[in-house]
């Protein structure tokens, strides 16, 4: 199987066959587990819940560490409960190379901060790409990405400097959760 990379991780991804609910189970809890080992508690996490785990959806948890938001989400694989799978991975390692001192406790925030409402600003962000508020499909986002900016680069006629900022930045969030 081929591996993916993913926040600078290279792992091999999971194809789940079957138990897919008990294995979202399991994942969750070993995101909890993970998370744990930072001092938090089940009331400091929260893990977006799926009721469907079969289907496409990106799966997400958010905590608080040291007064911040921290956040990470992902969506690149077919059913919630593999995304959940990468969720735990990605936290996983990036929590043992905090323990194993690799990387400091701010570069450990600066990796996962997010602001509170990074929801709306997502959905903000869909908007100036003039998508719905629904797609997660990145080939979708980089195309609406790369016409808007052709479109709105200062460098022709119509372009206007502030317009081409707000597009870049709003590509970058929802860059940042798909990754």
């Amino acid at each position: 199987m081929v591996k993916i990379k993913v926040k600078g991780h290279e792992f091999e991804p999971v194809t789940i066959r079957d138990s897919f609910d008990r294995r979202a189970t399991q994942y969750k809890n070993k995101i909890i587990t993970s998370l744990r080992q930072l001092g938090l508690t089940v009331d400091d996490i929260d893990i977006k819940h799926e009721s469907t785990v079969l289907k496409k959806s990106a799966a997400s948890v958010s905590w608080y560490l040291n007064k911040h938001h921290l956040h990470y989400s992902h969506y690149s694989r077919n059913k919630y409960v593999e995304n959940l799978y990468i969720v735990f991975k990605v936290i996983d390692l990036e929590i043992t190379a905090l323990l194993e001192e690799r990387v400091t406790l701010e570069e450990f925030i600066r990796e996962f901060s997010e602001d509170t409402d990074v929801v709306e600003k997502r959905k903000d962000a869909r908007t100036v790409l003039g998508l719905t508020h629904d797609i997660n499909d990145s080939k979708v986002i980089d195309k609406a990405y790369k016409d808007l900016a052709k479109e709105h680069h200062p460098d022709t006629e119509k372009g206007n400097v502030e317009k081409f900022k707000e597009i870049n930045n709003a590509h970058k969030l929802l860059k940042k959760e798909l990754v």
